[in-house]
């Protein structure tokens, strides 16, 4: 049952599985830029049951039932998440050496955290992860604005973000197809990573290819595993759930 609780002076959304940090590692999921604690699905809770850990899921401001956004997003939006959110979050918690668990732009934010000394993380799952802009992903998210009112989209997100729905994908829409925002680019914070690293991507993704993957693995520093999935697309943890929560769950136990 989703829970609440503020973090610099913003009520965050948040549902809590397994045990607490004091009995156990934790797992830290961030969703996707439209995504939620809810869109998850089964995905954290099978995680955290299978490894033993406990595992934190929240959404940030503008999703869910977390604070509304106030005004538009500024290109940064990312690295302020990972510099000023997601560790006075940890804080609040008491969380150490969390497991970052990142999807699309939590895995940018995830990758951020670790690399710029913002926190230390125990271990990285990178799943569909950006560090640079790419024109597929322009491709994608402008056919997705335009398709916004025409379709059953601002429904389904709706069921998930309620009143939030229309200034989240407003602002996350507008953000990414910014034309300053194609110089957006994090590949400086890859060598910054000292914990071990898995990368997942699905062939089929339509919001970025495969140089995203290589970007970051031939970067790293410390030890990587990098999967590309045939028949998947942007969502790997719910388009081939049995096969990603296995190689996610192996990668925590070996690490």
């Amino acid at each position: 049952m989703p829970d609440f609780v503020t973090v610099n002076g913003v009520t965050i959304e948040y549902a809590w599985h397994g045990l607490p940090p004091v009995h156990a590692p934790t797992i830290v999921f961030l969703h996707e830029g439209l995504g939620s604690i809810a869109q998850w699905k089964t995905f954290p809770s099978v995680v955290c049951s299978r490894t033993g850990f406990g595992g934190l899921v929240y959404n940030r401001r503008g999703h869910g039932k977390s604070s509304p956004l106030v005004t538009s997003r500024d290109v940064h939006f990312m690295h302020e998440e990972a510099f000023d959110v997601l560790p006075r979050l940890l804080d609040v918690f008491e969380i150490t050496q969390p497991i970052l668990v990142g999807h699309s732009d939590g895995a940018s934010i995830a990758l951020i955290y670790a690399g710029s000394g913002a926190g230390e993380a125990a271990a990285l799952v990178l799943e569909s992860p950006h560090v640079f802009v790419e024109e597929v992903t322009v491709n994608r998210i402008t056919a997705l604005r335009d398709s916004y009112r025409t379709t059953d989209l601002r429904t389904k997100l709706s069921r998930h973000h309620g009143e939030n729905t229309d200034m989240l994908f407003d602002t996350w829409t507008d953000v990414w197809l910014r034309p300053e925002f194609r110089s957006w680019n994090i590949e400086s914070f890859i060598a910054g990573i000292r914990c071990p690293t898995l990368v997942l991507q699905g062939r089929q993704d339509d919001y970025g290819t495969d140089r995203q993957v290589n970007a970051i693995t031939s970067r790293l520093a410390a030890r990587w595993e990098a999967r590309l999935l045939d028949r998947c697309g942007h969502s790997p943890h719910l388009e081939q759930p049995a096969v990603v929560e296995d190689m996610v769950t192996q990668f925590i136990r070996d690490n």
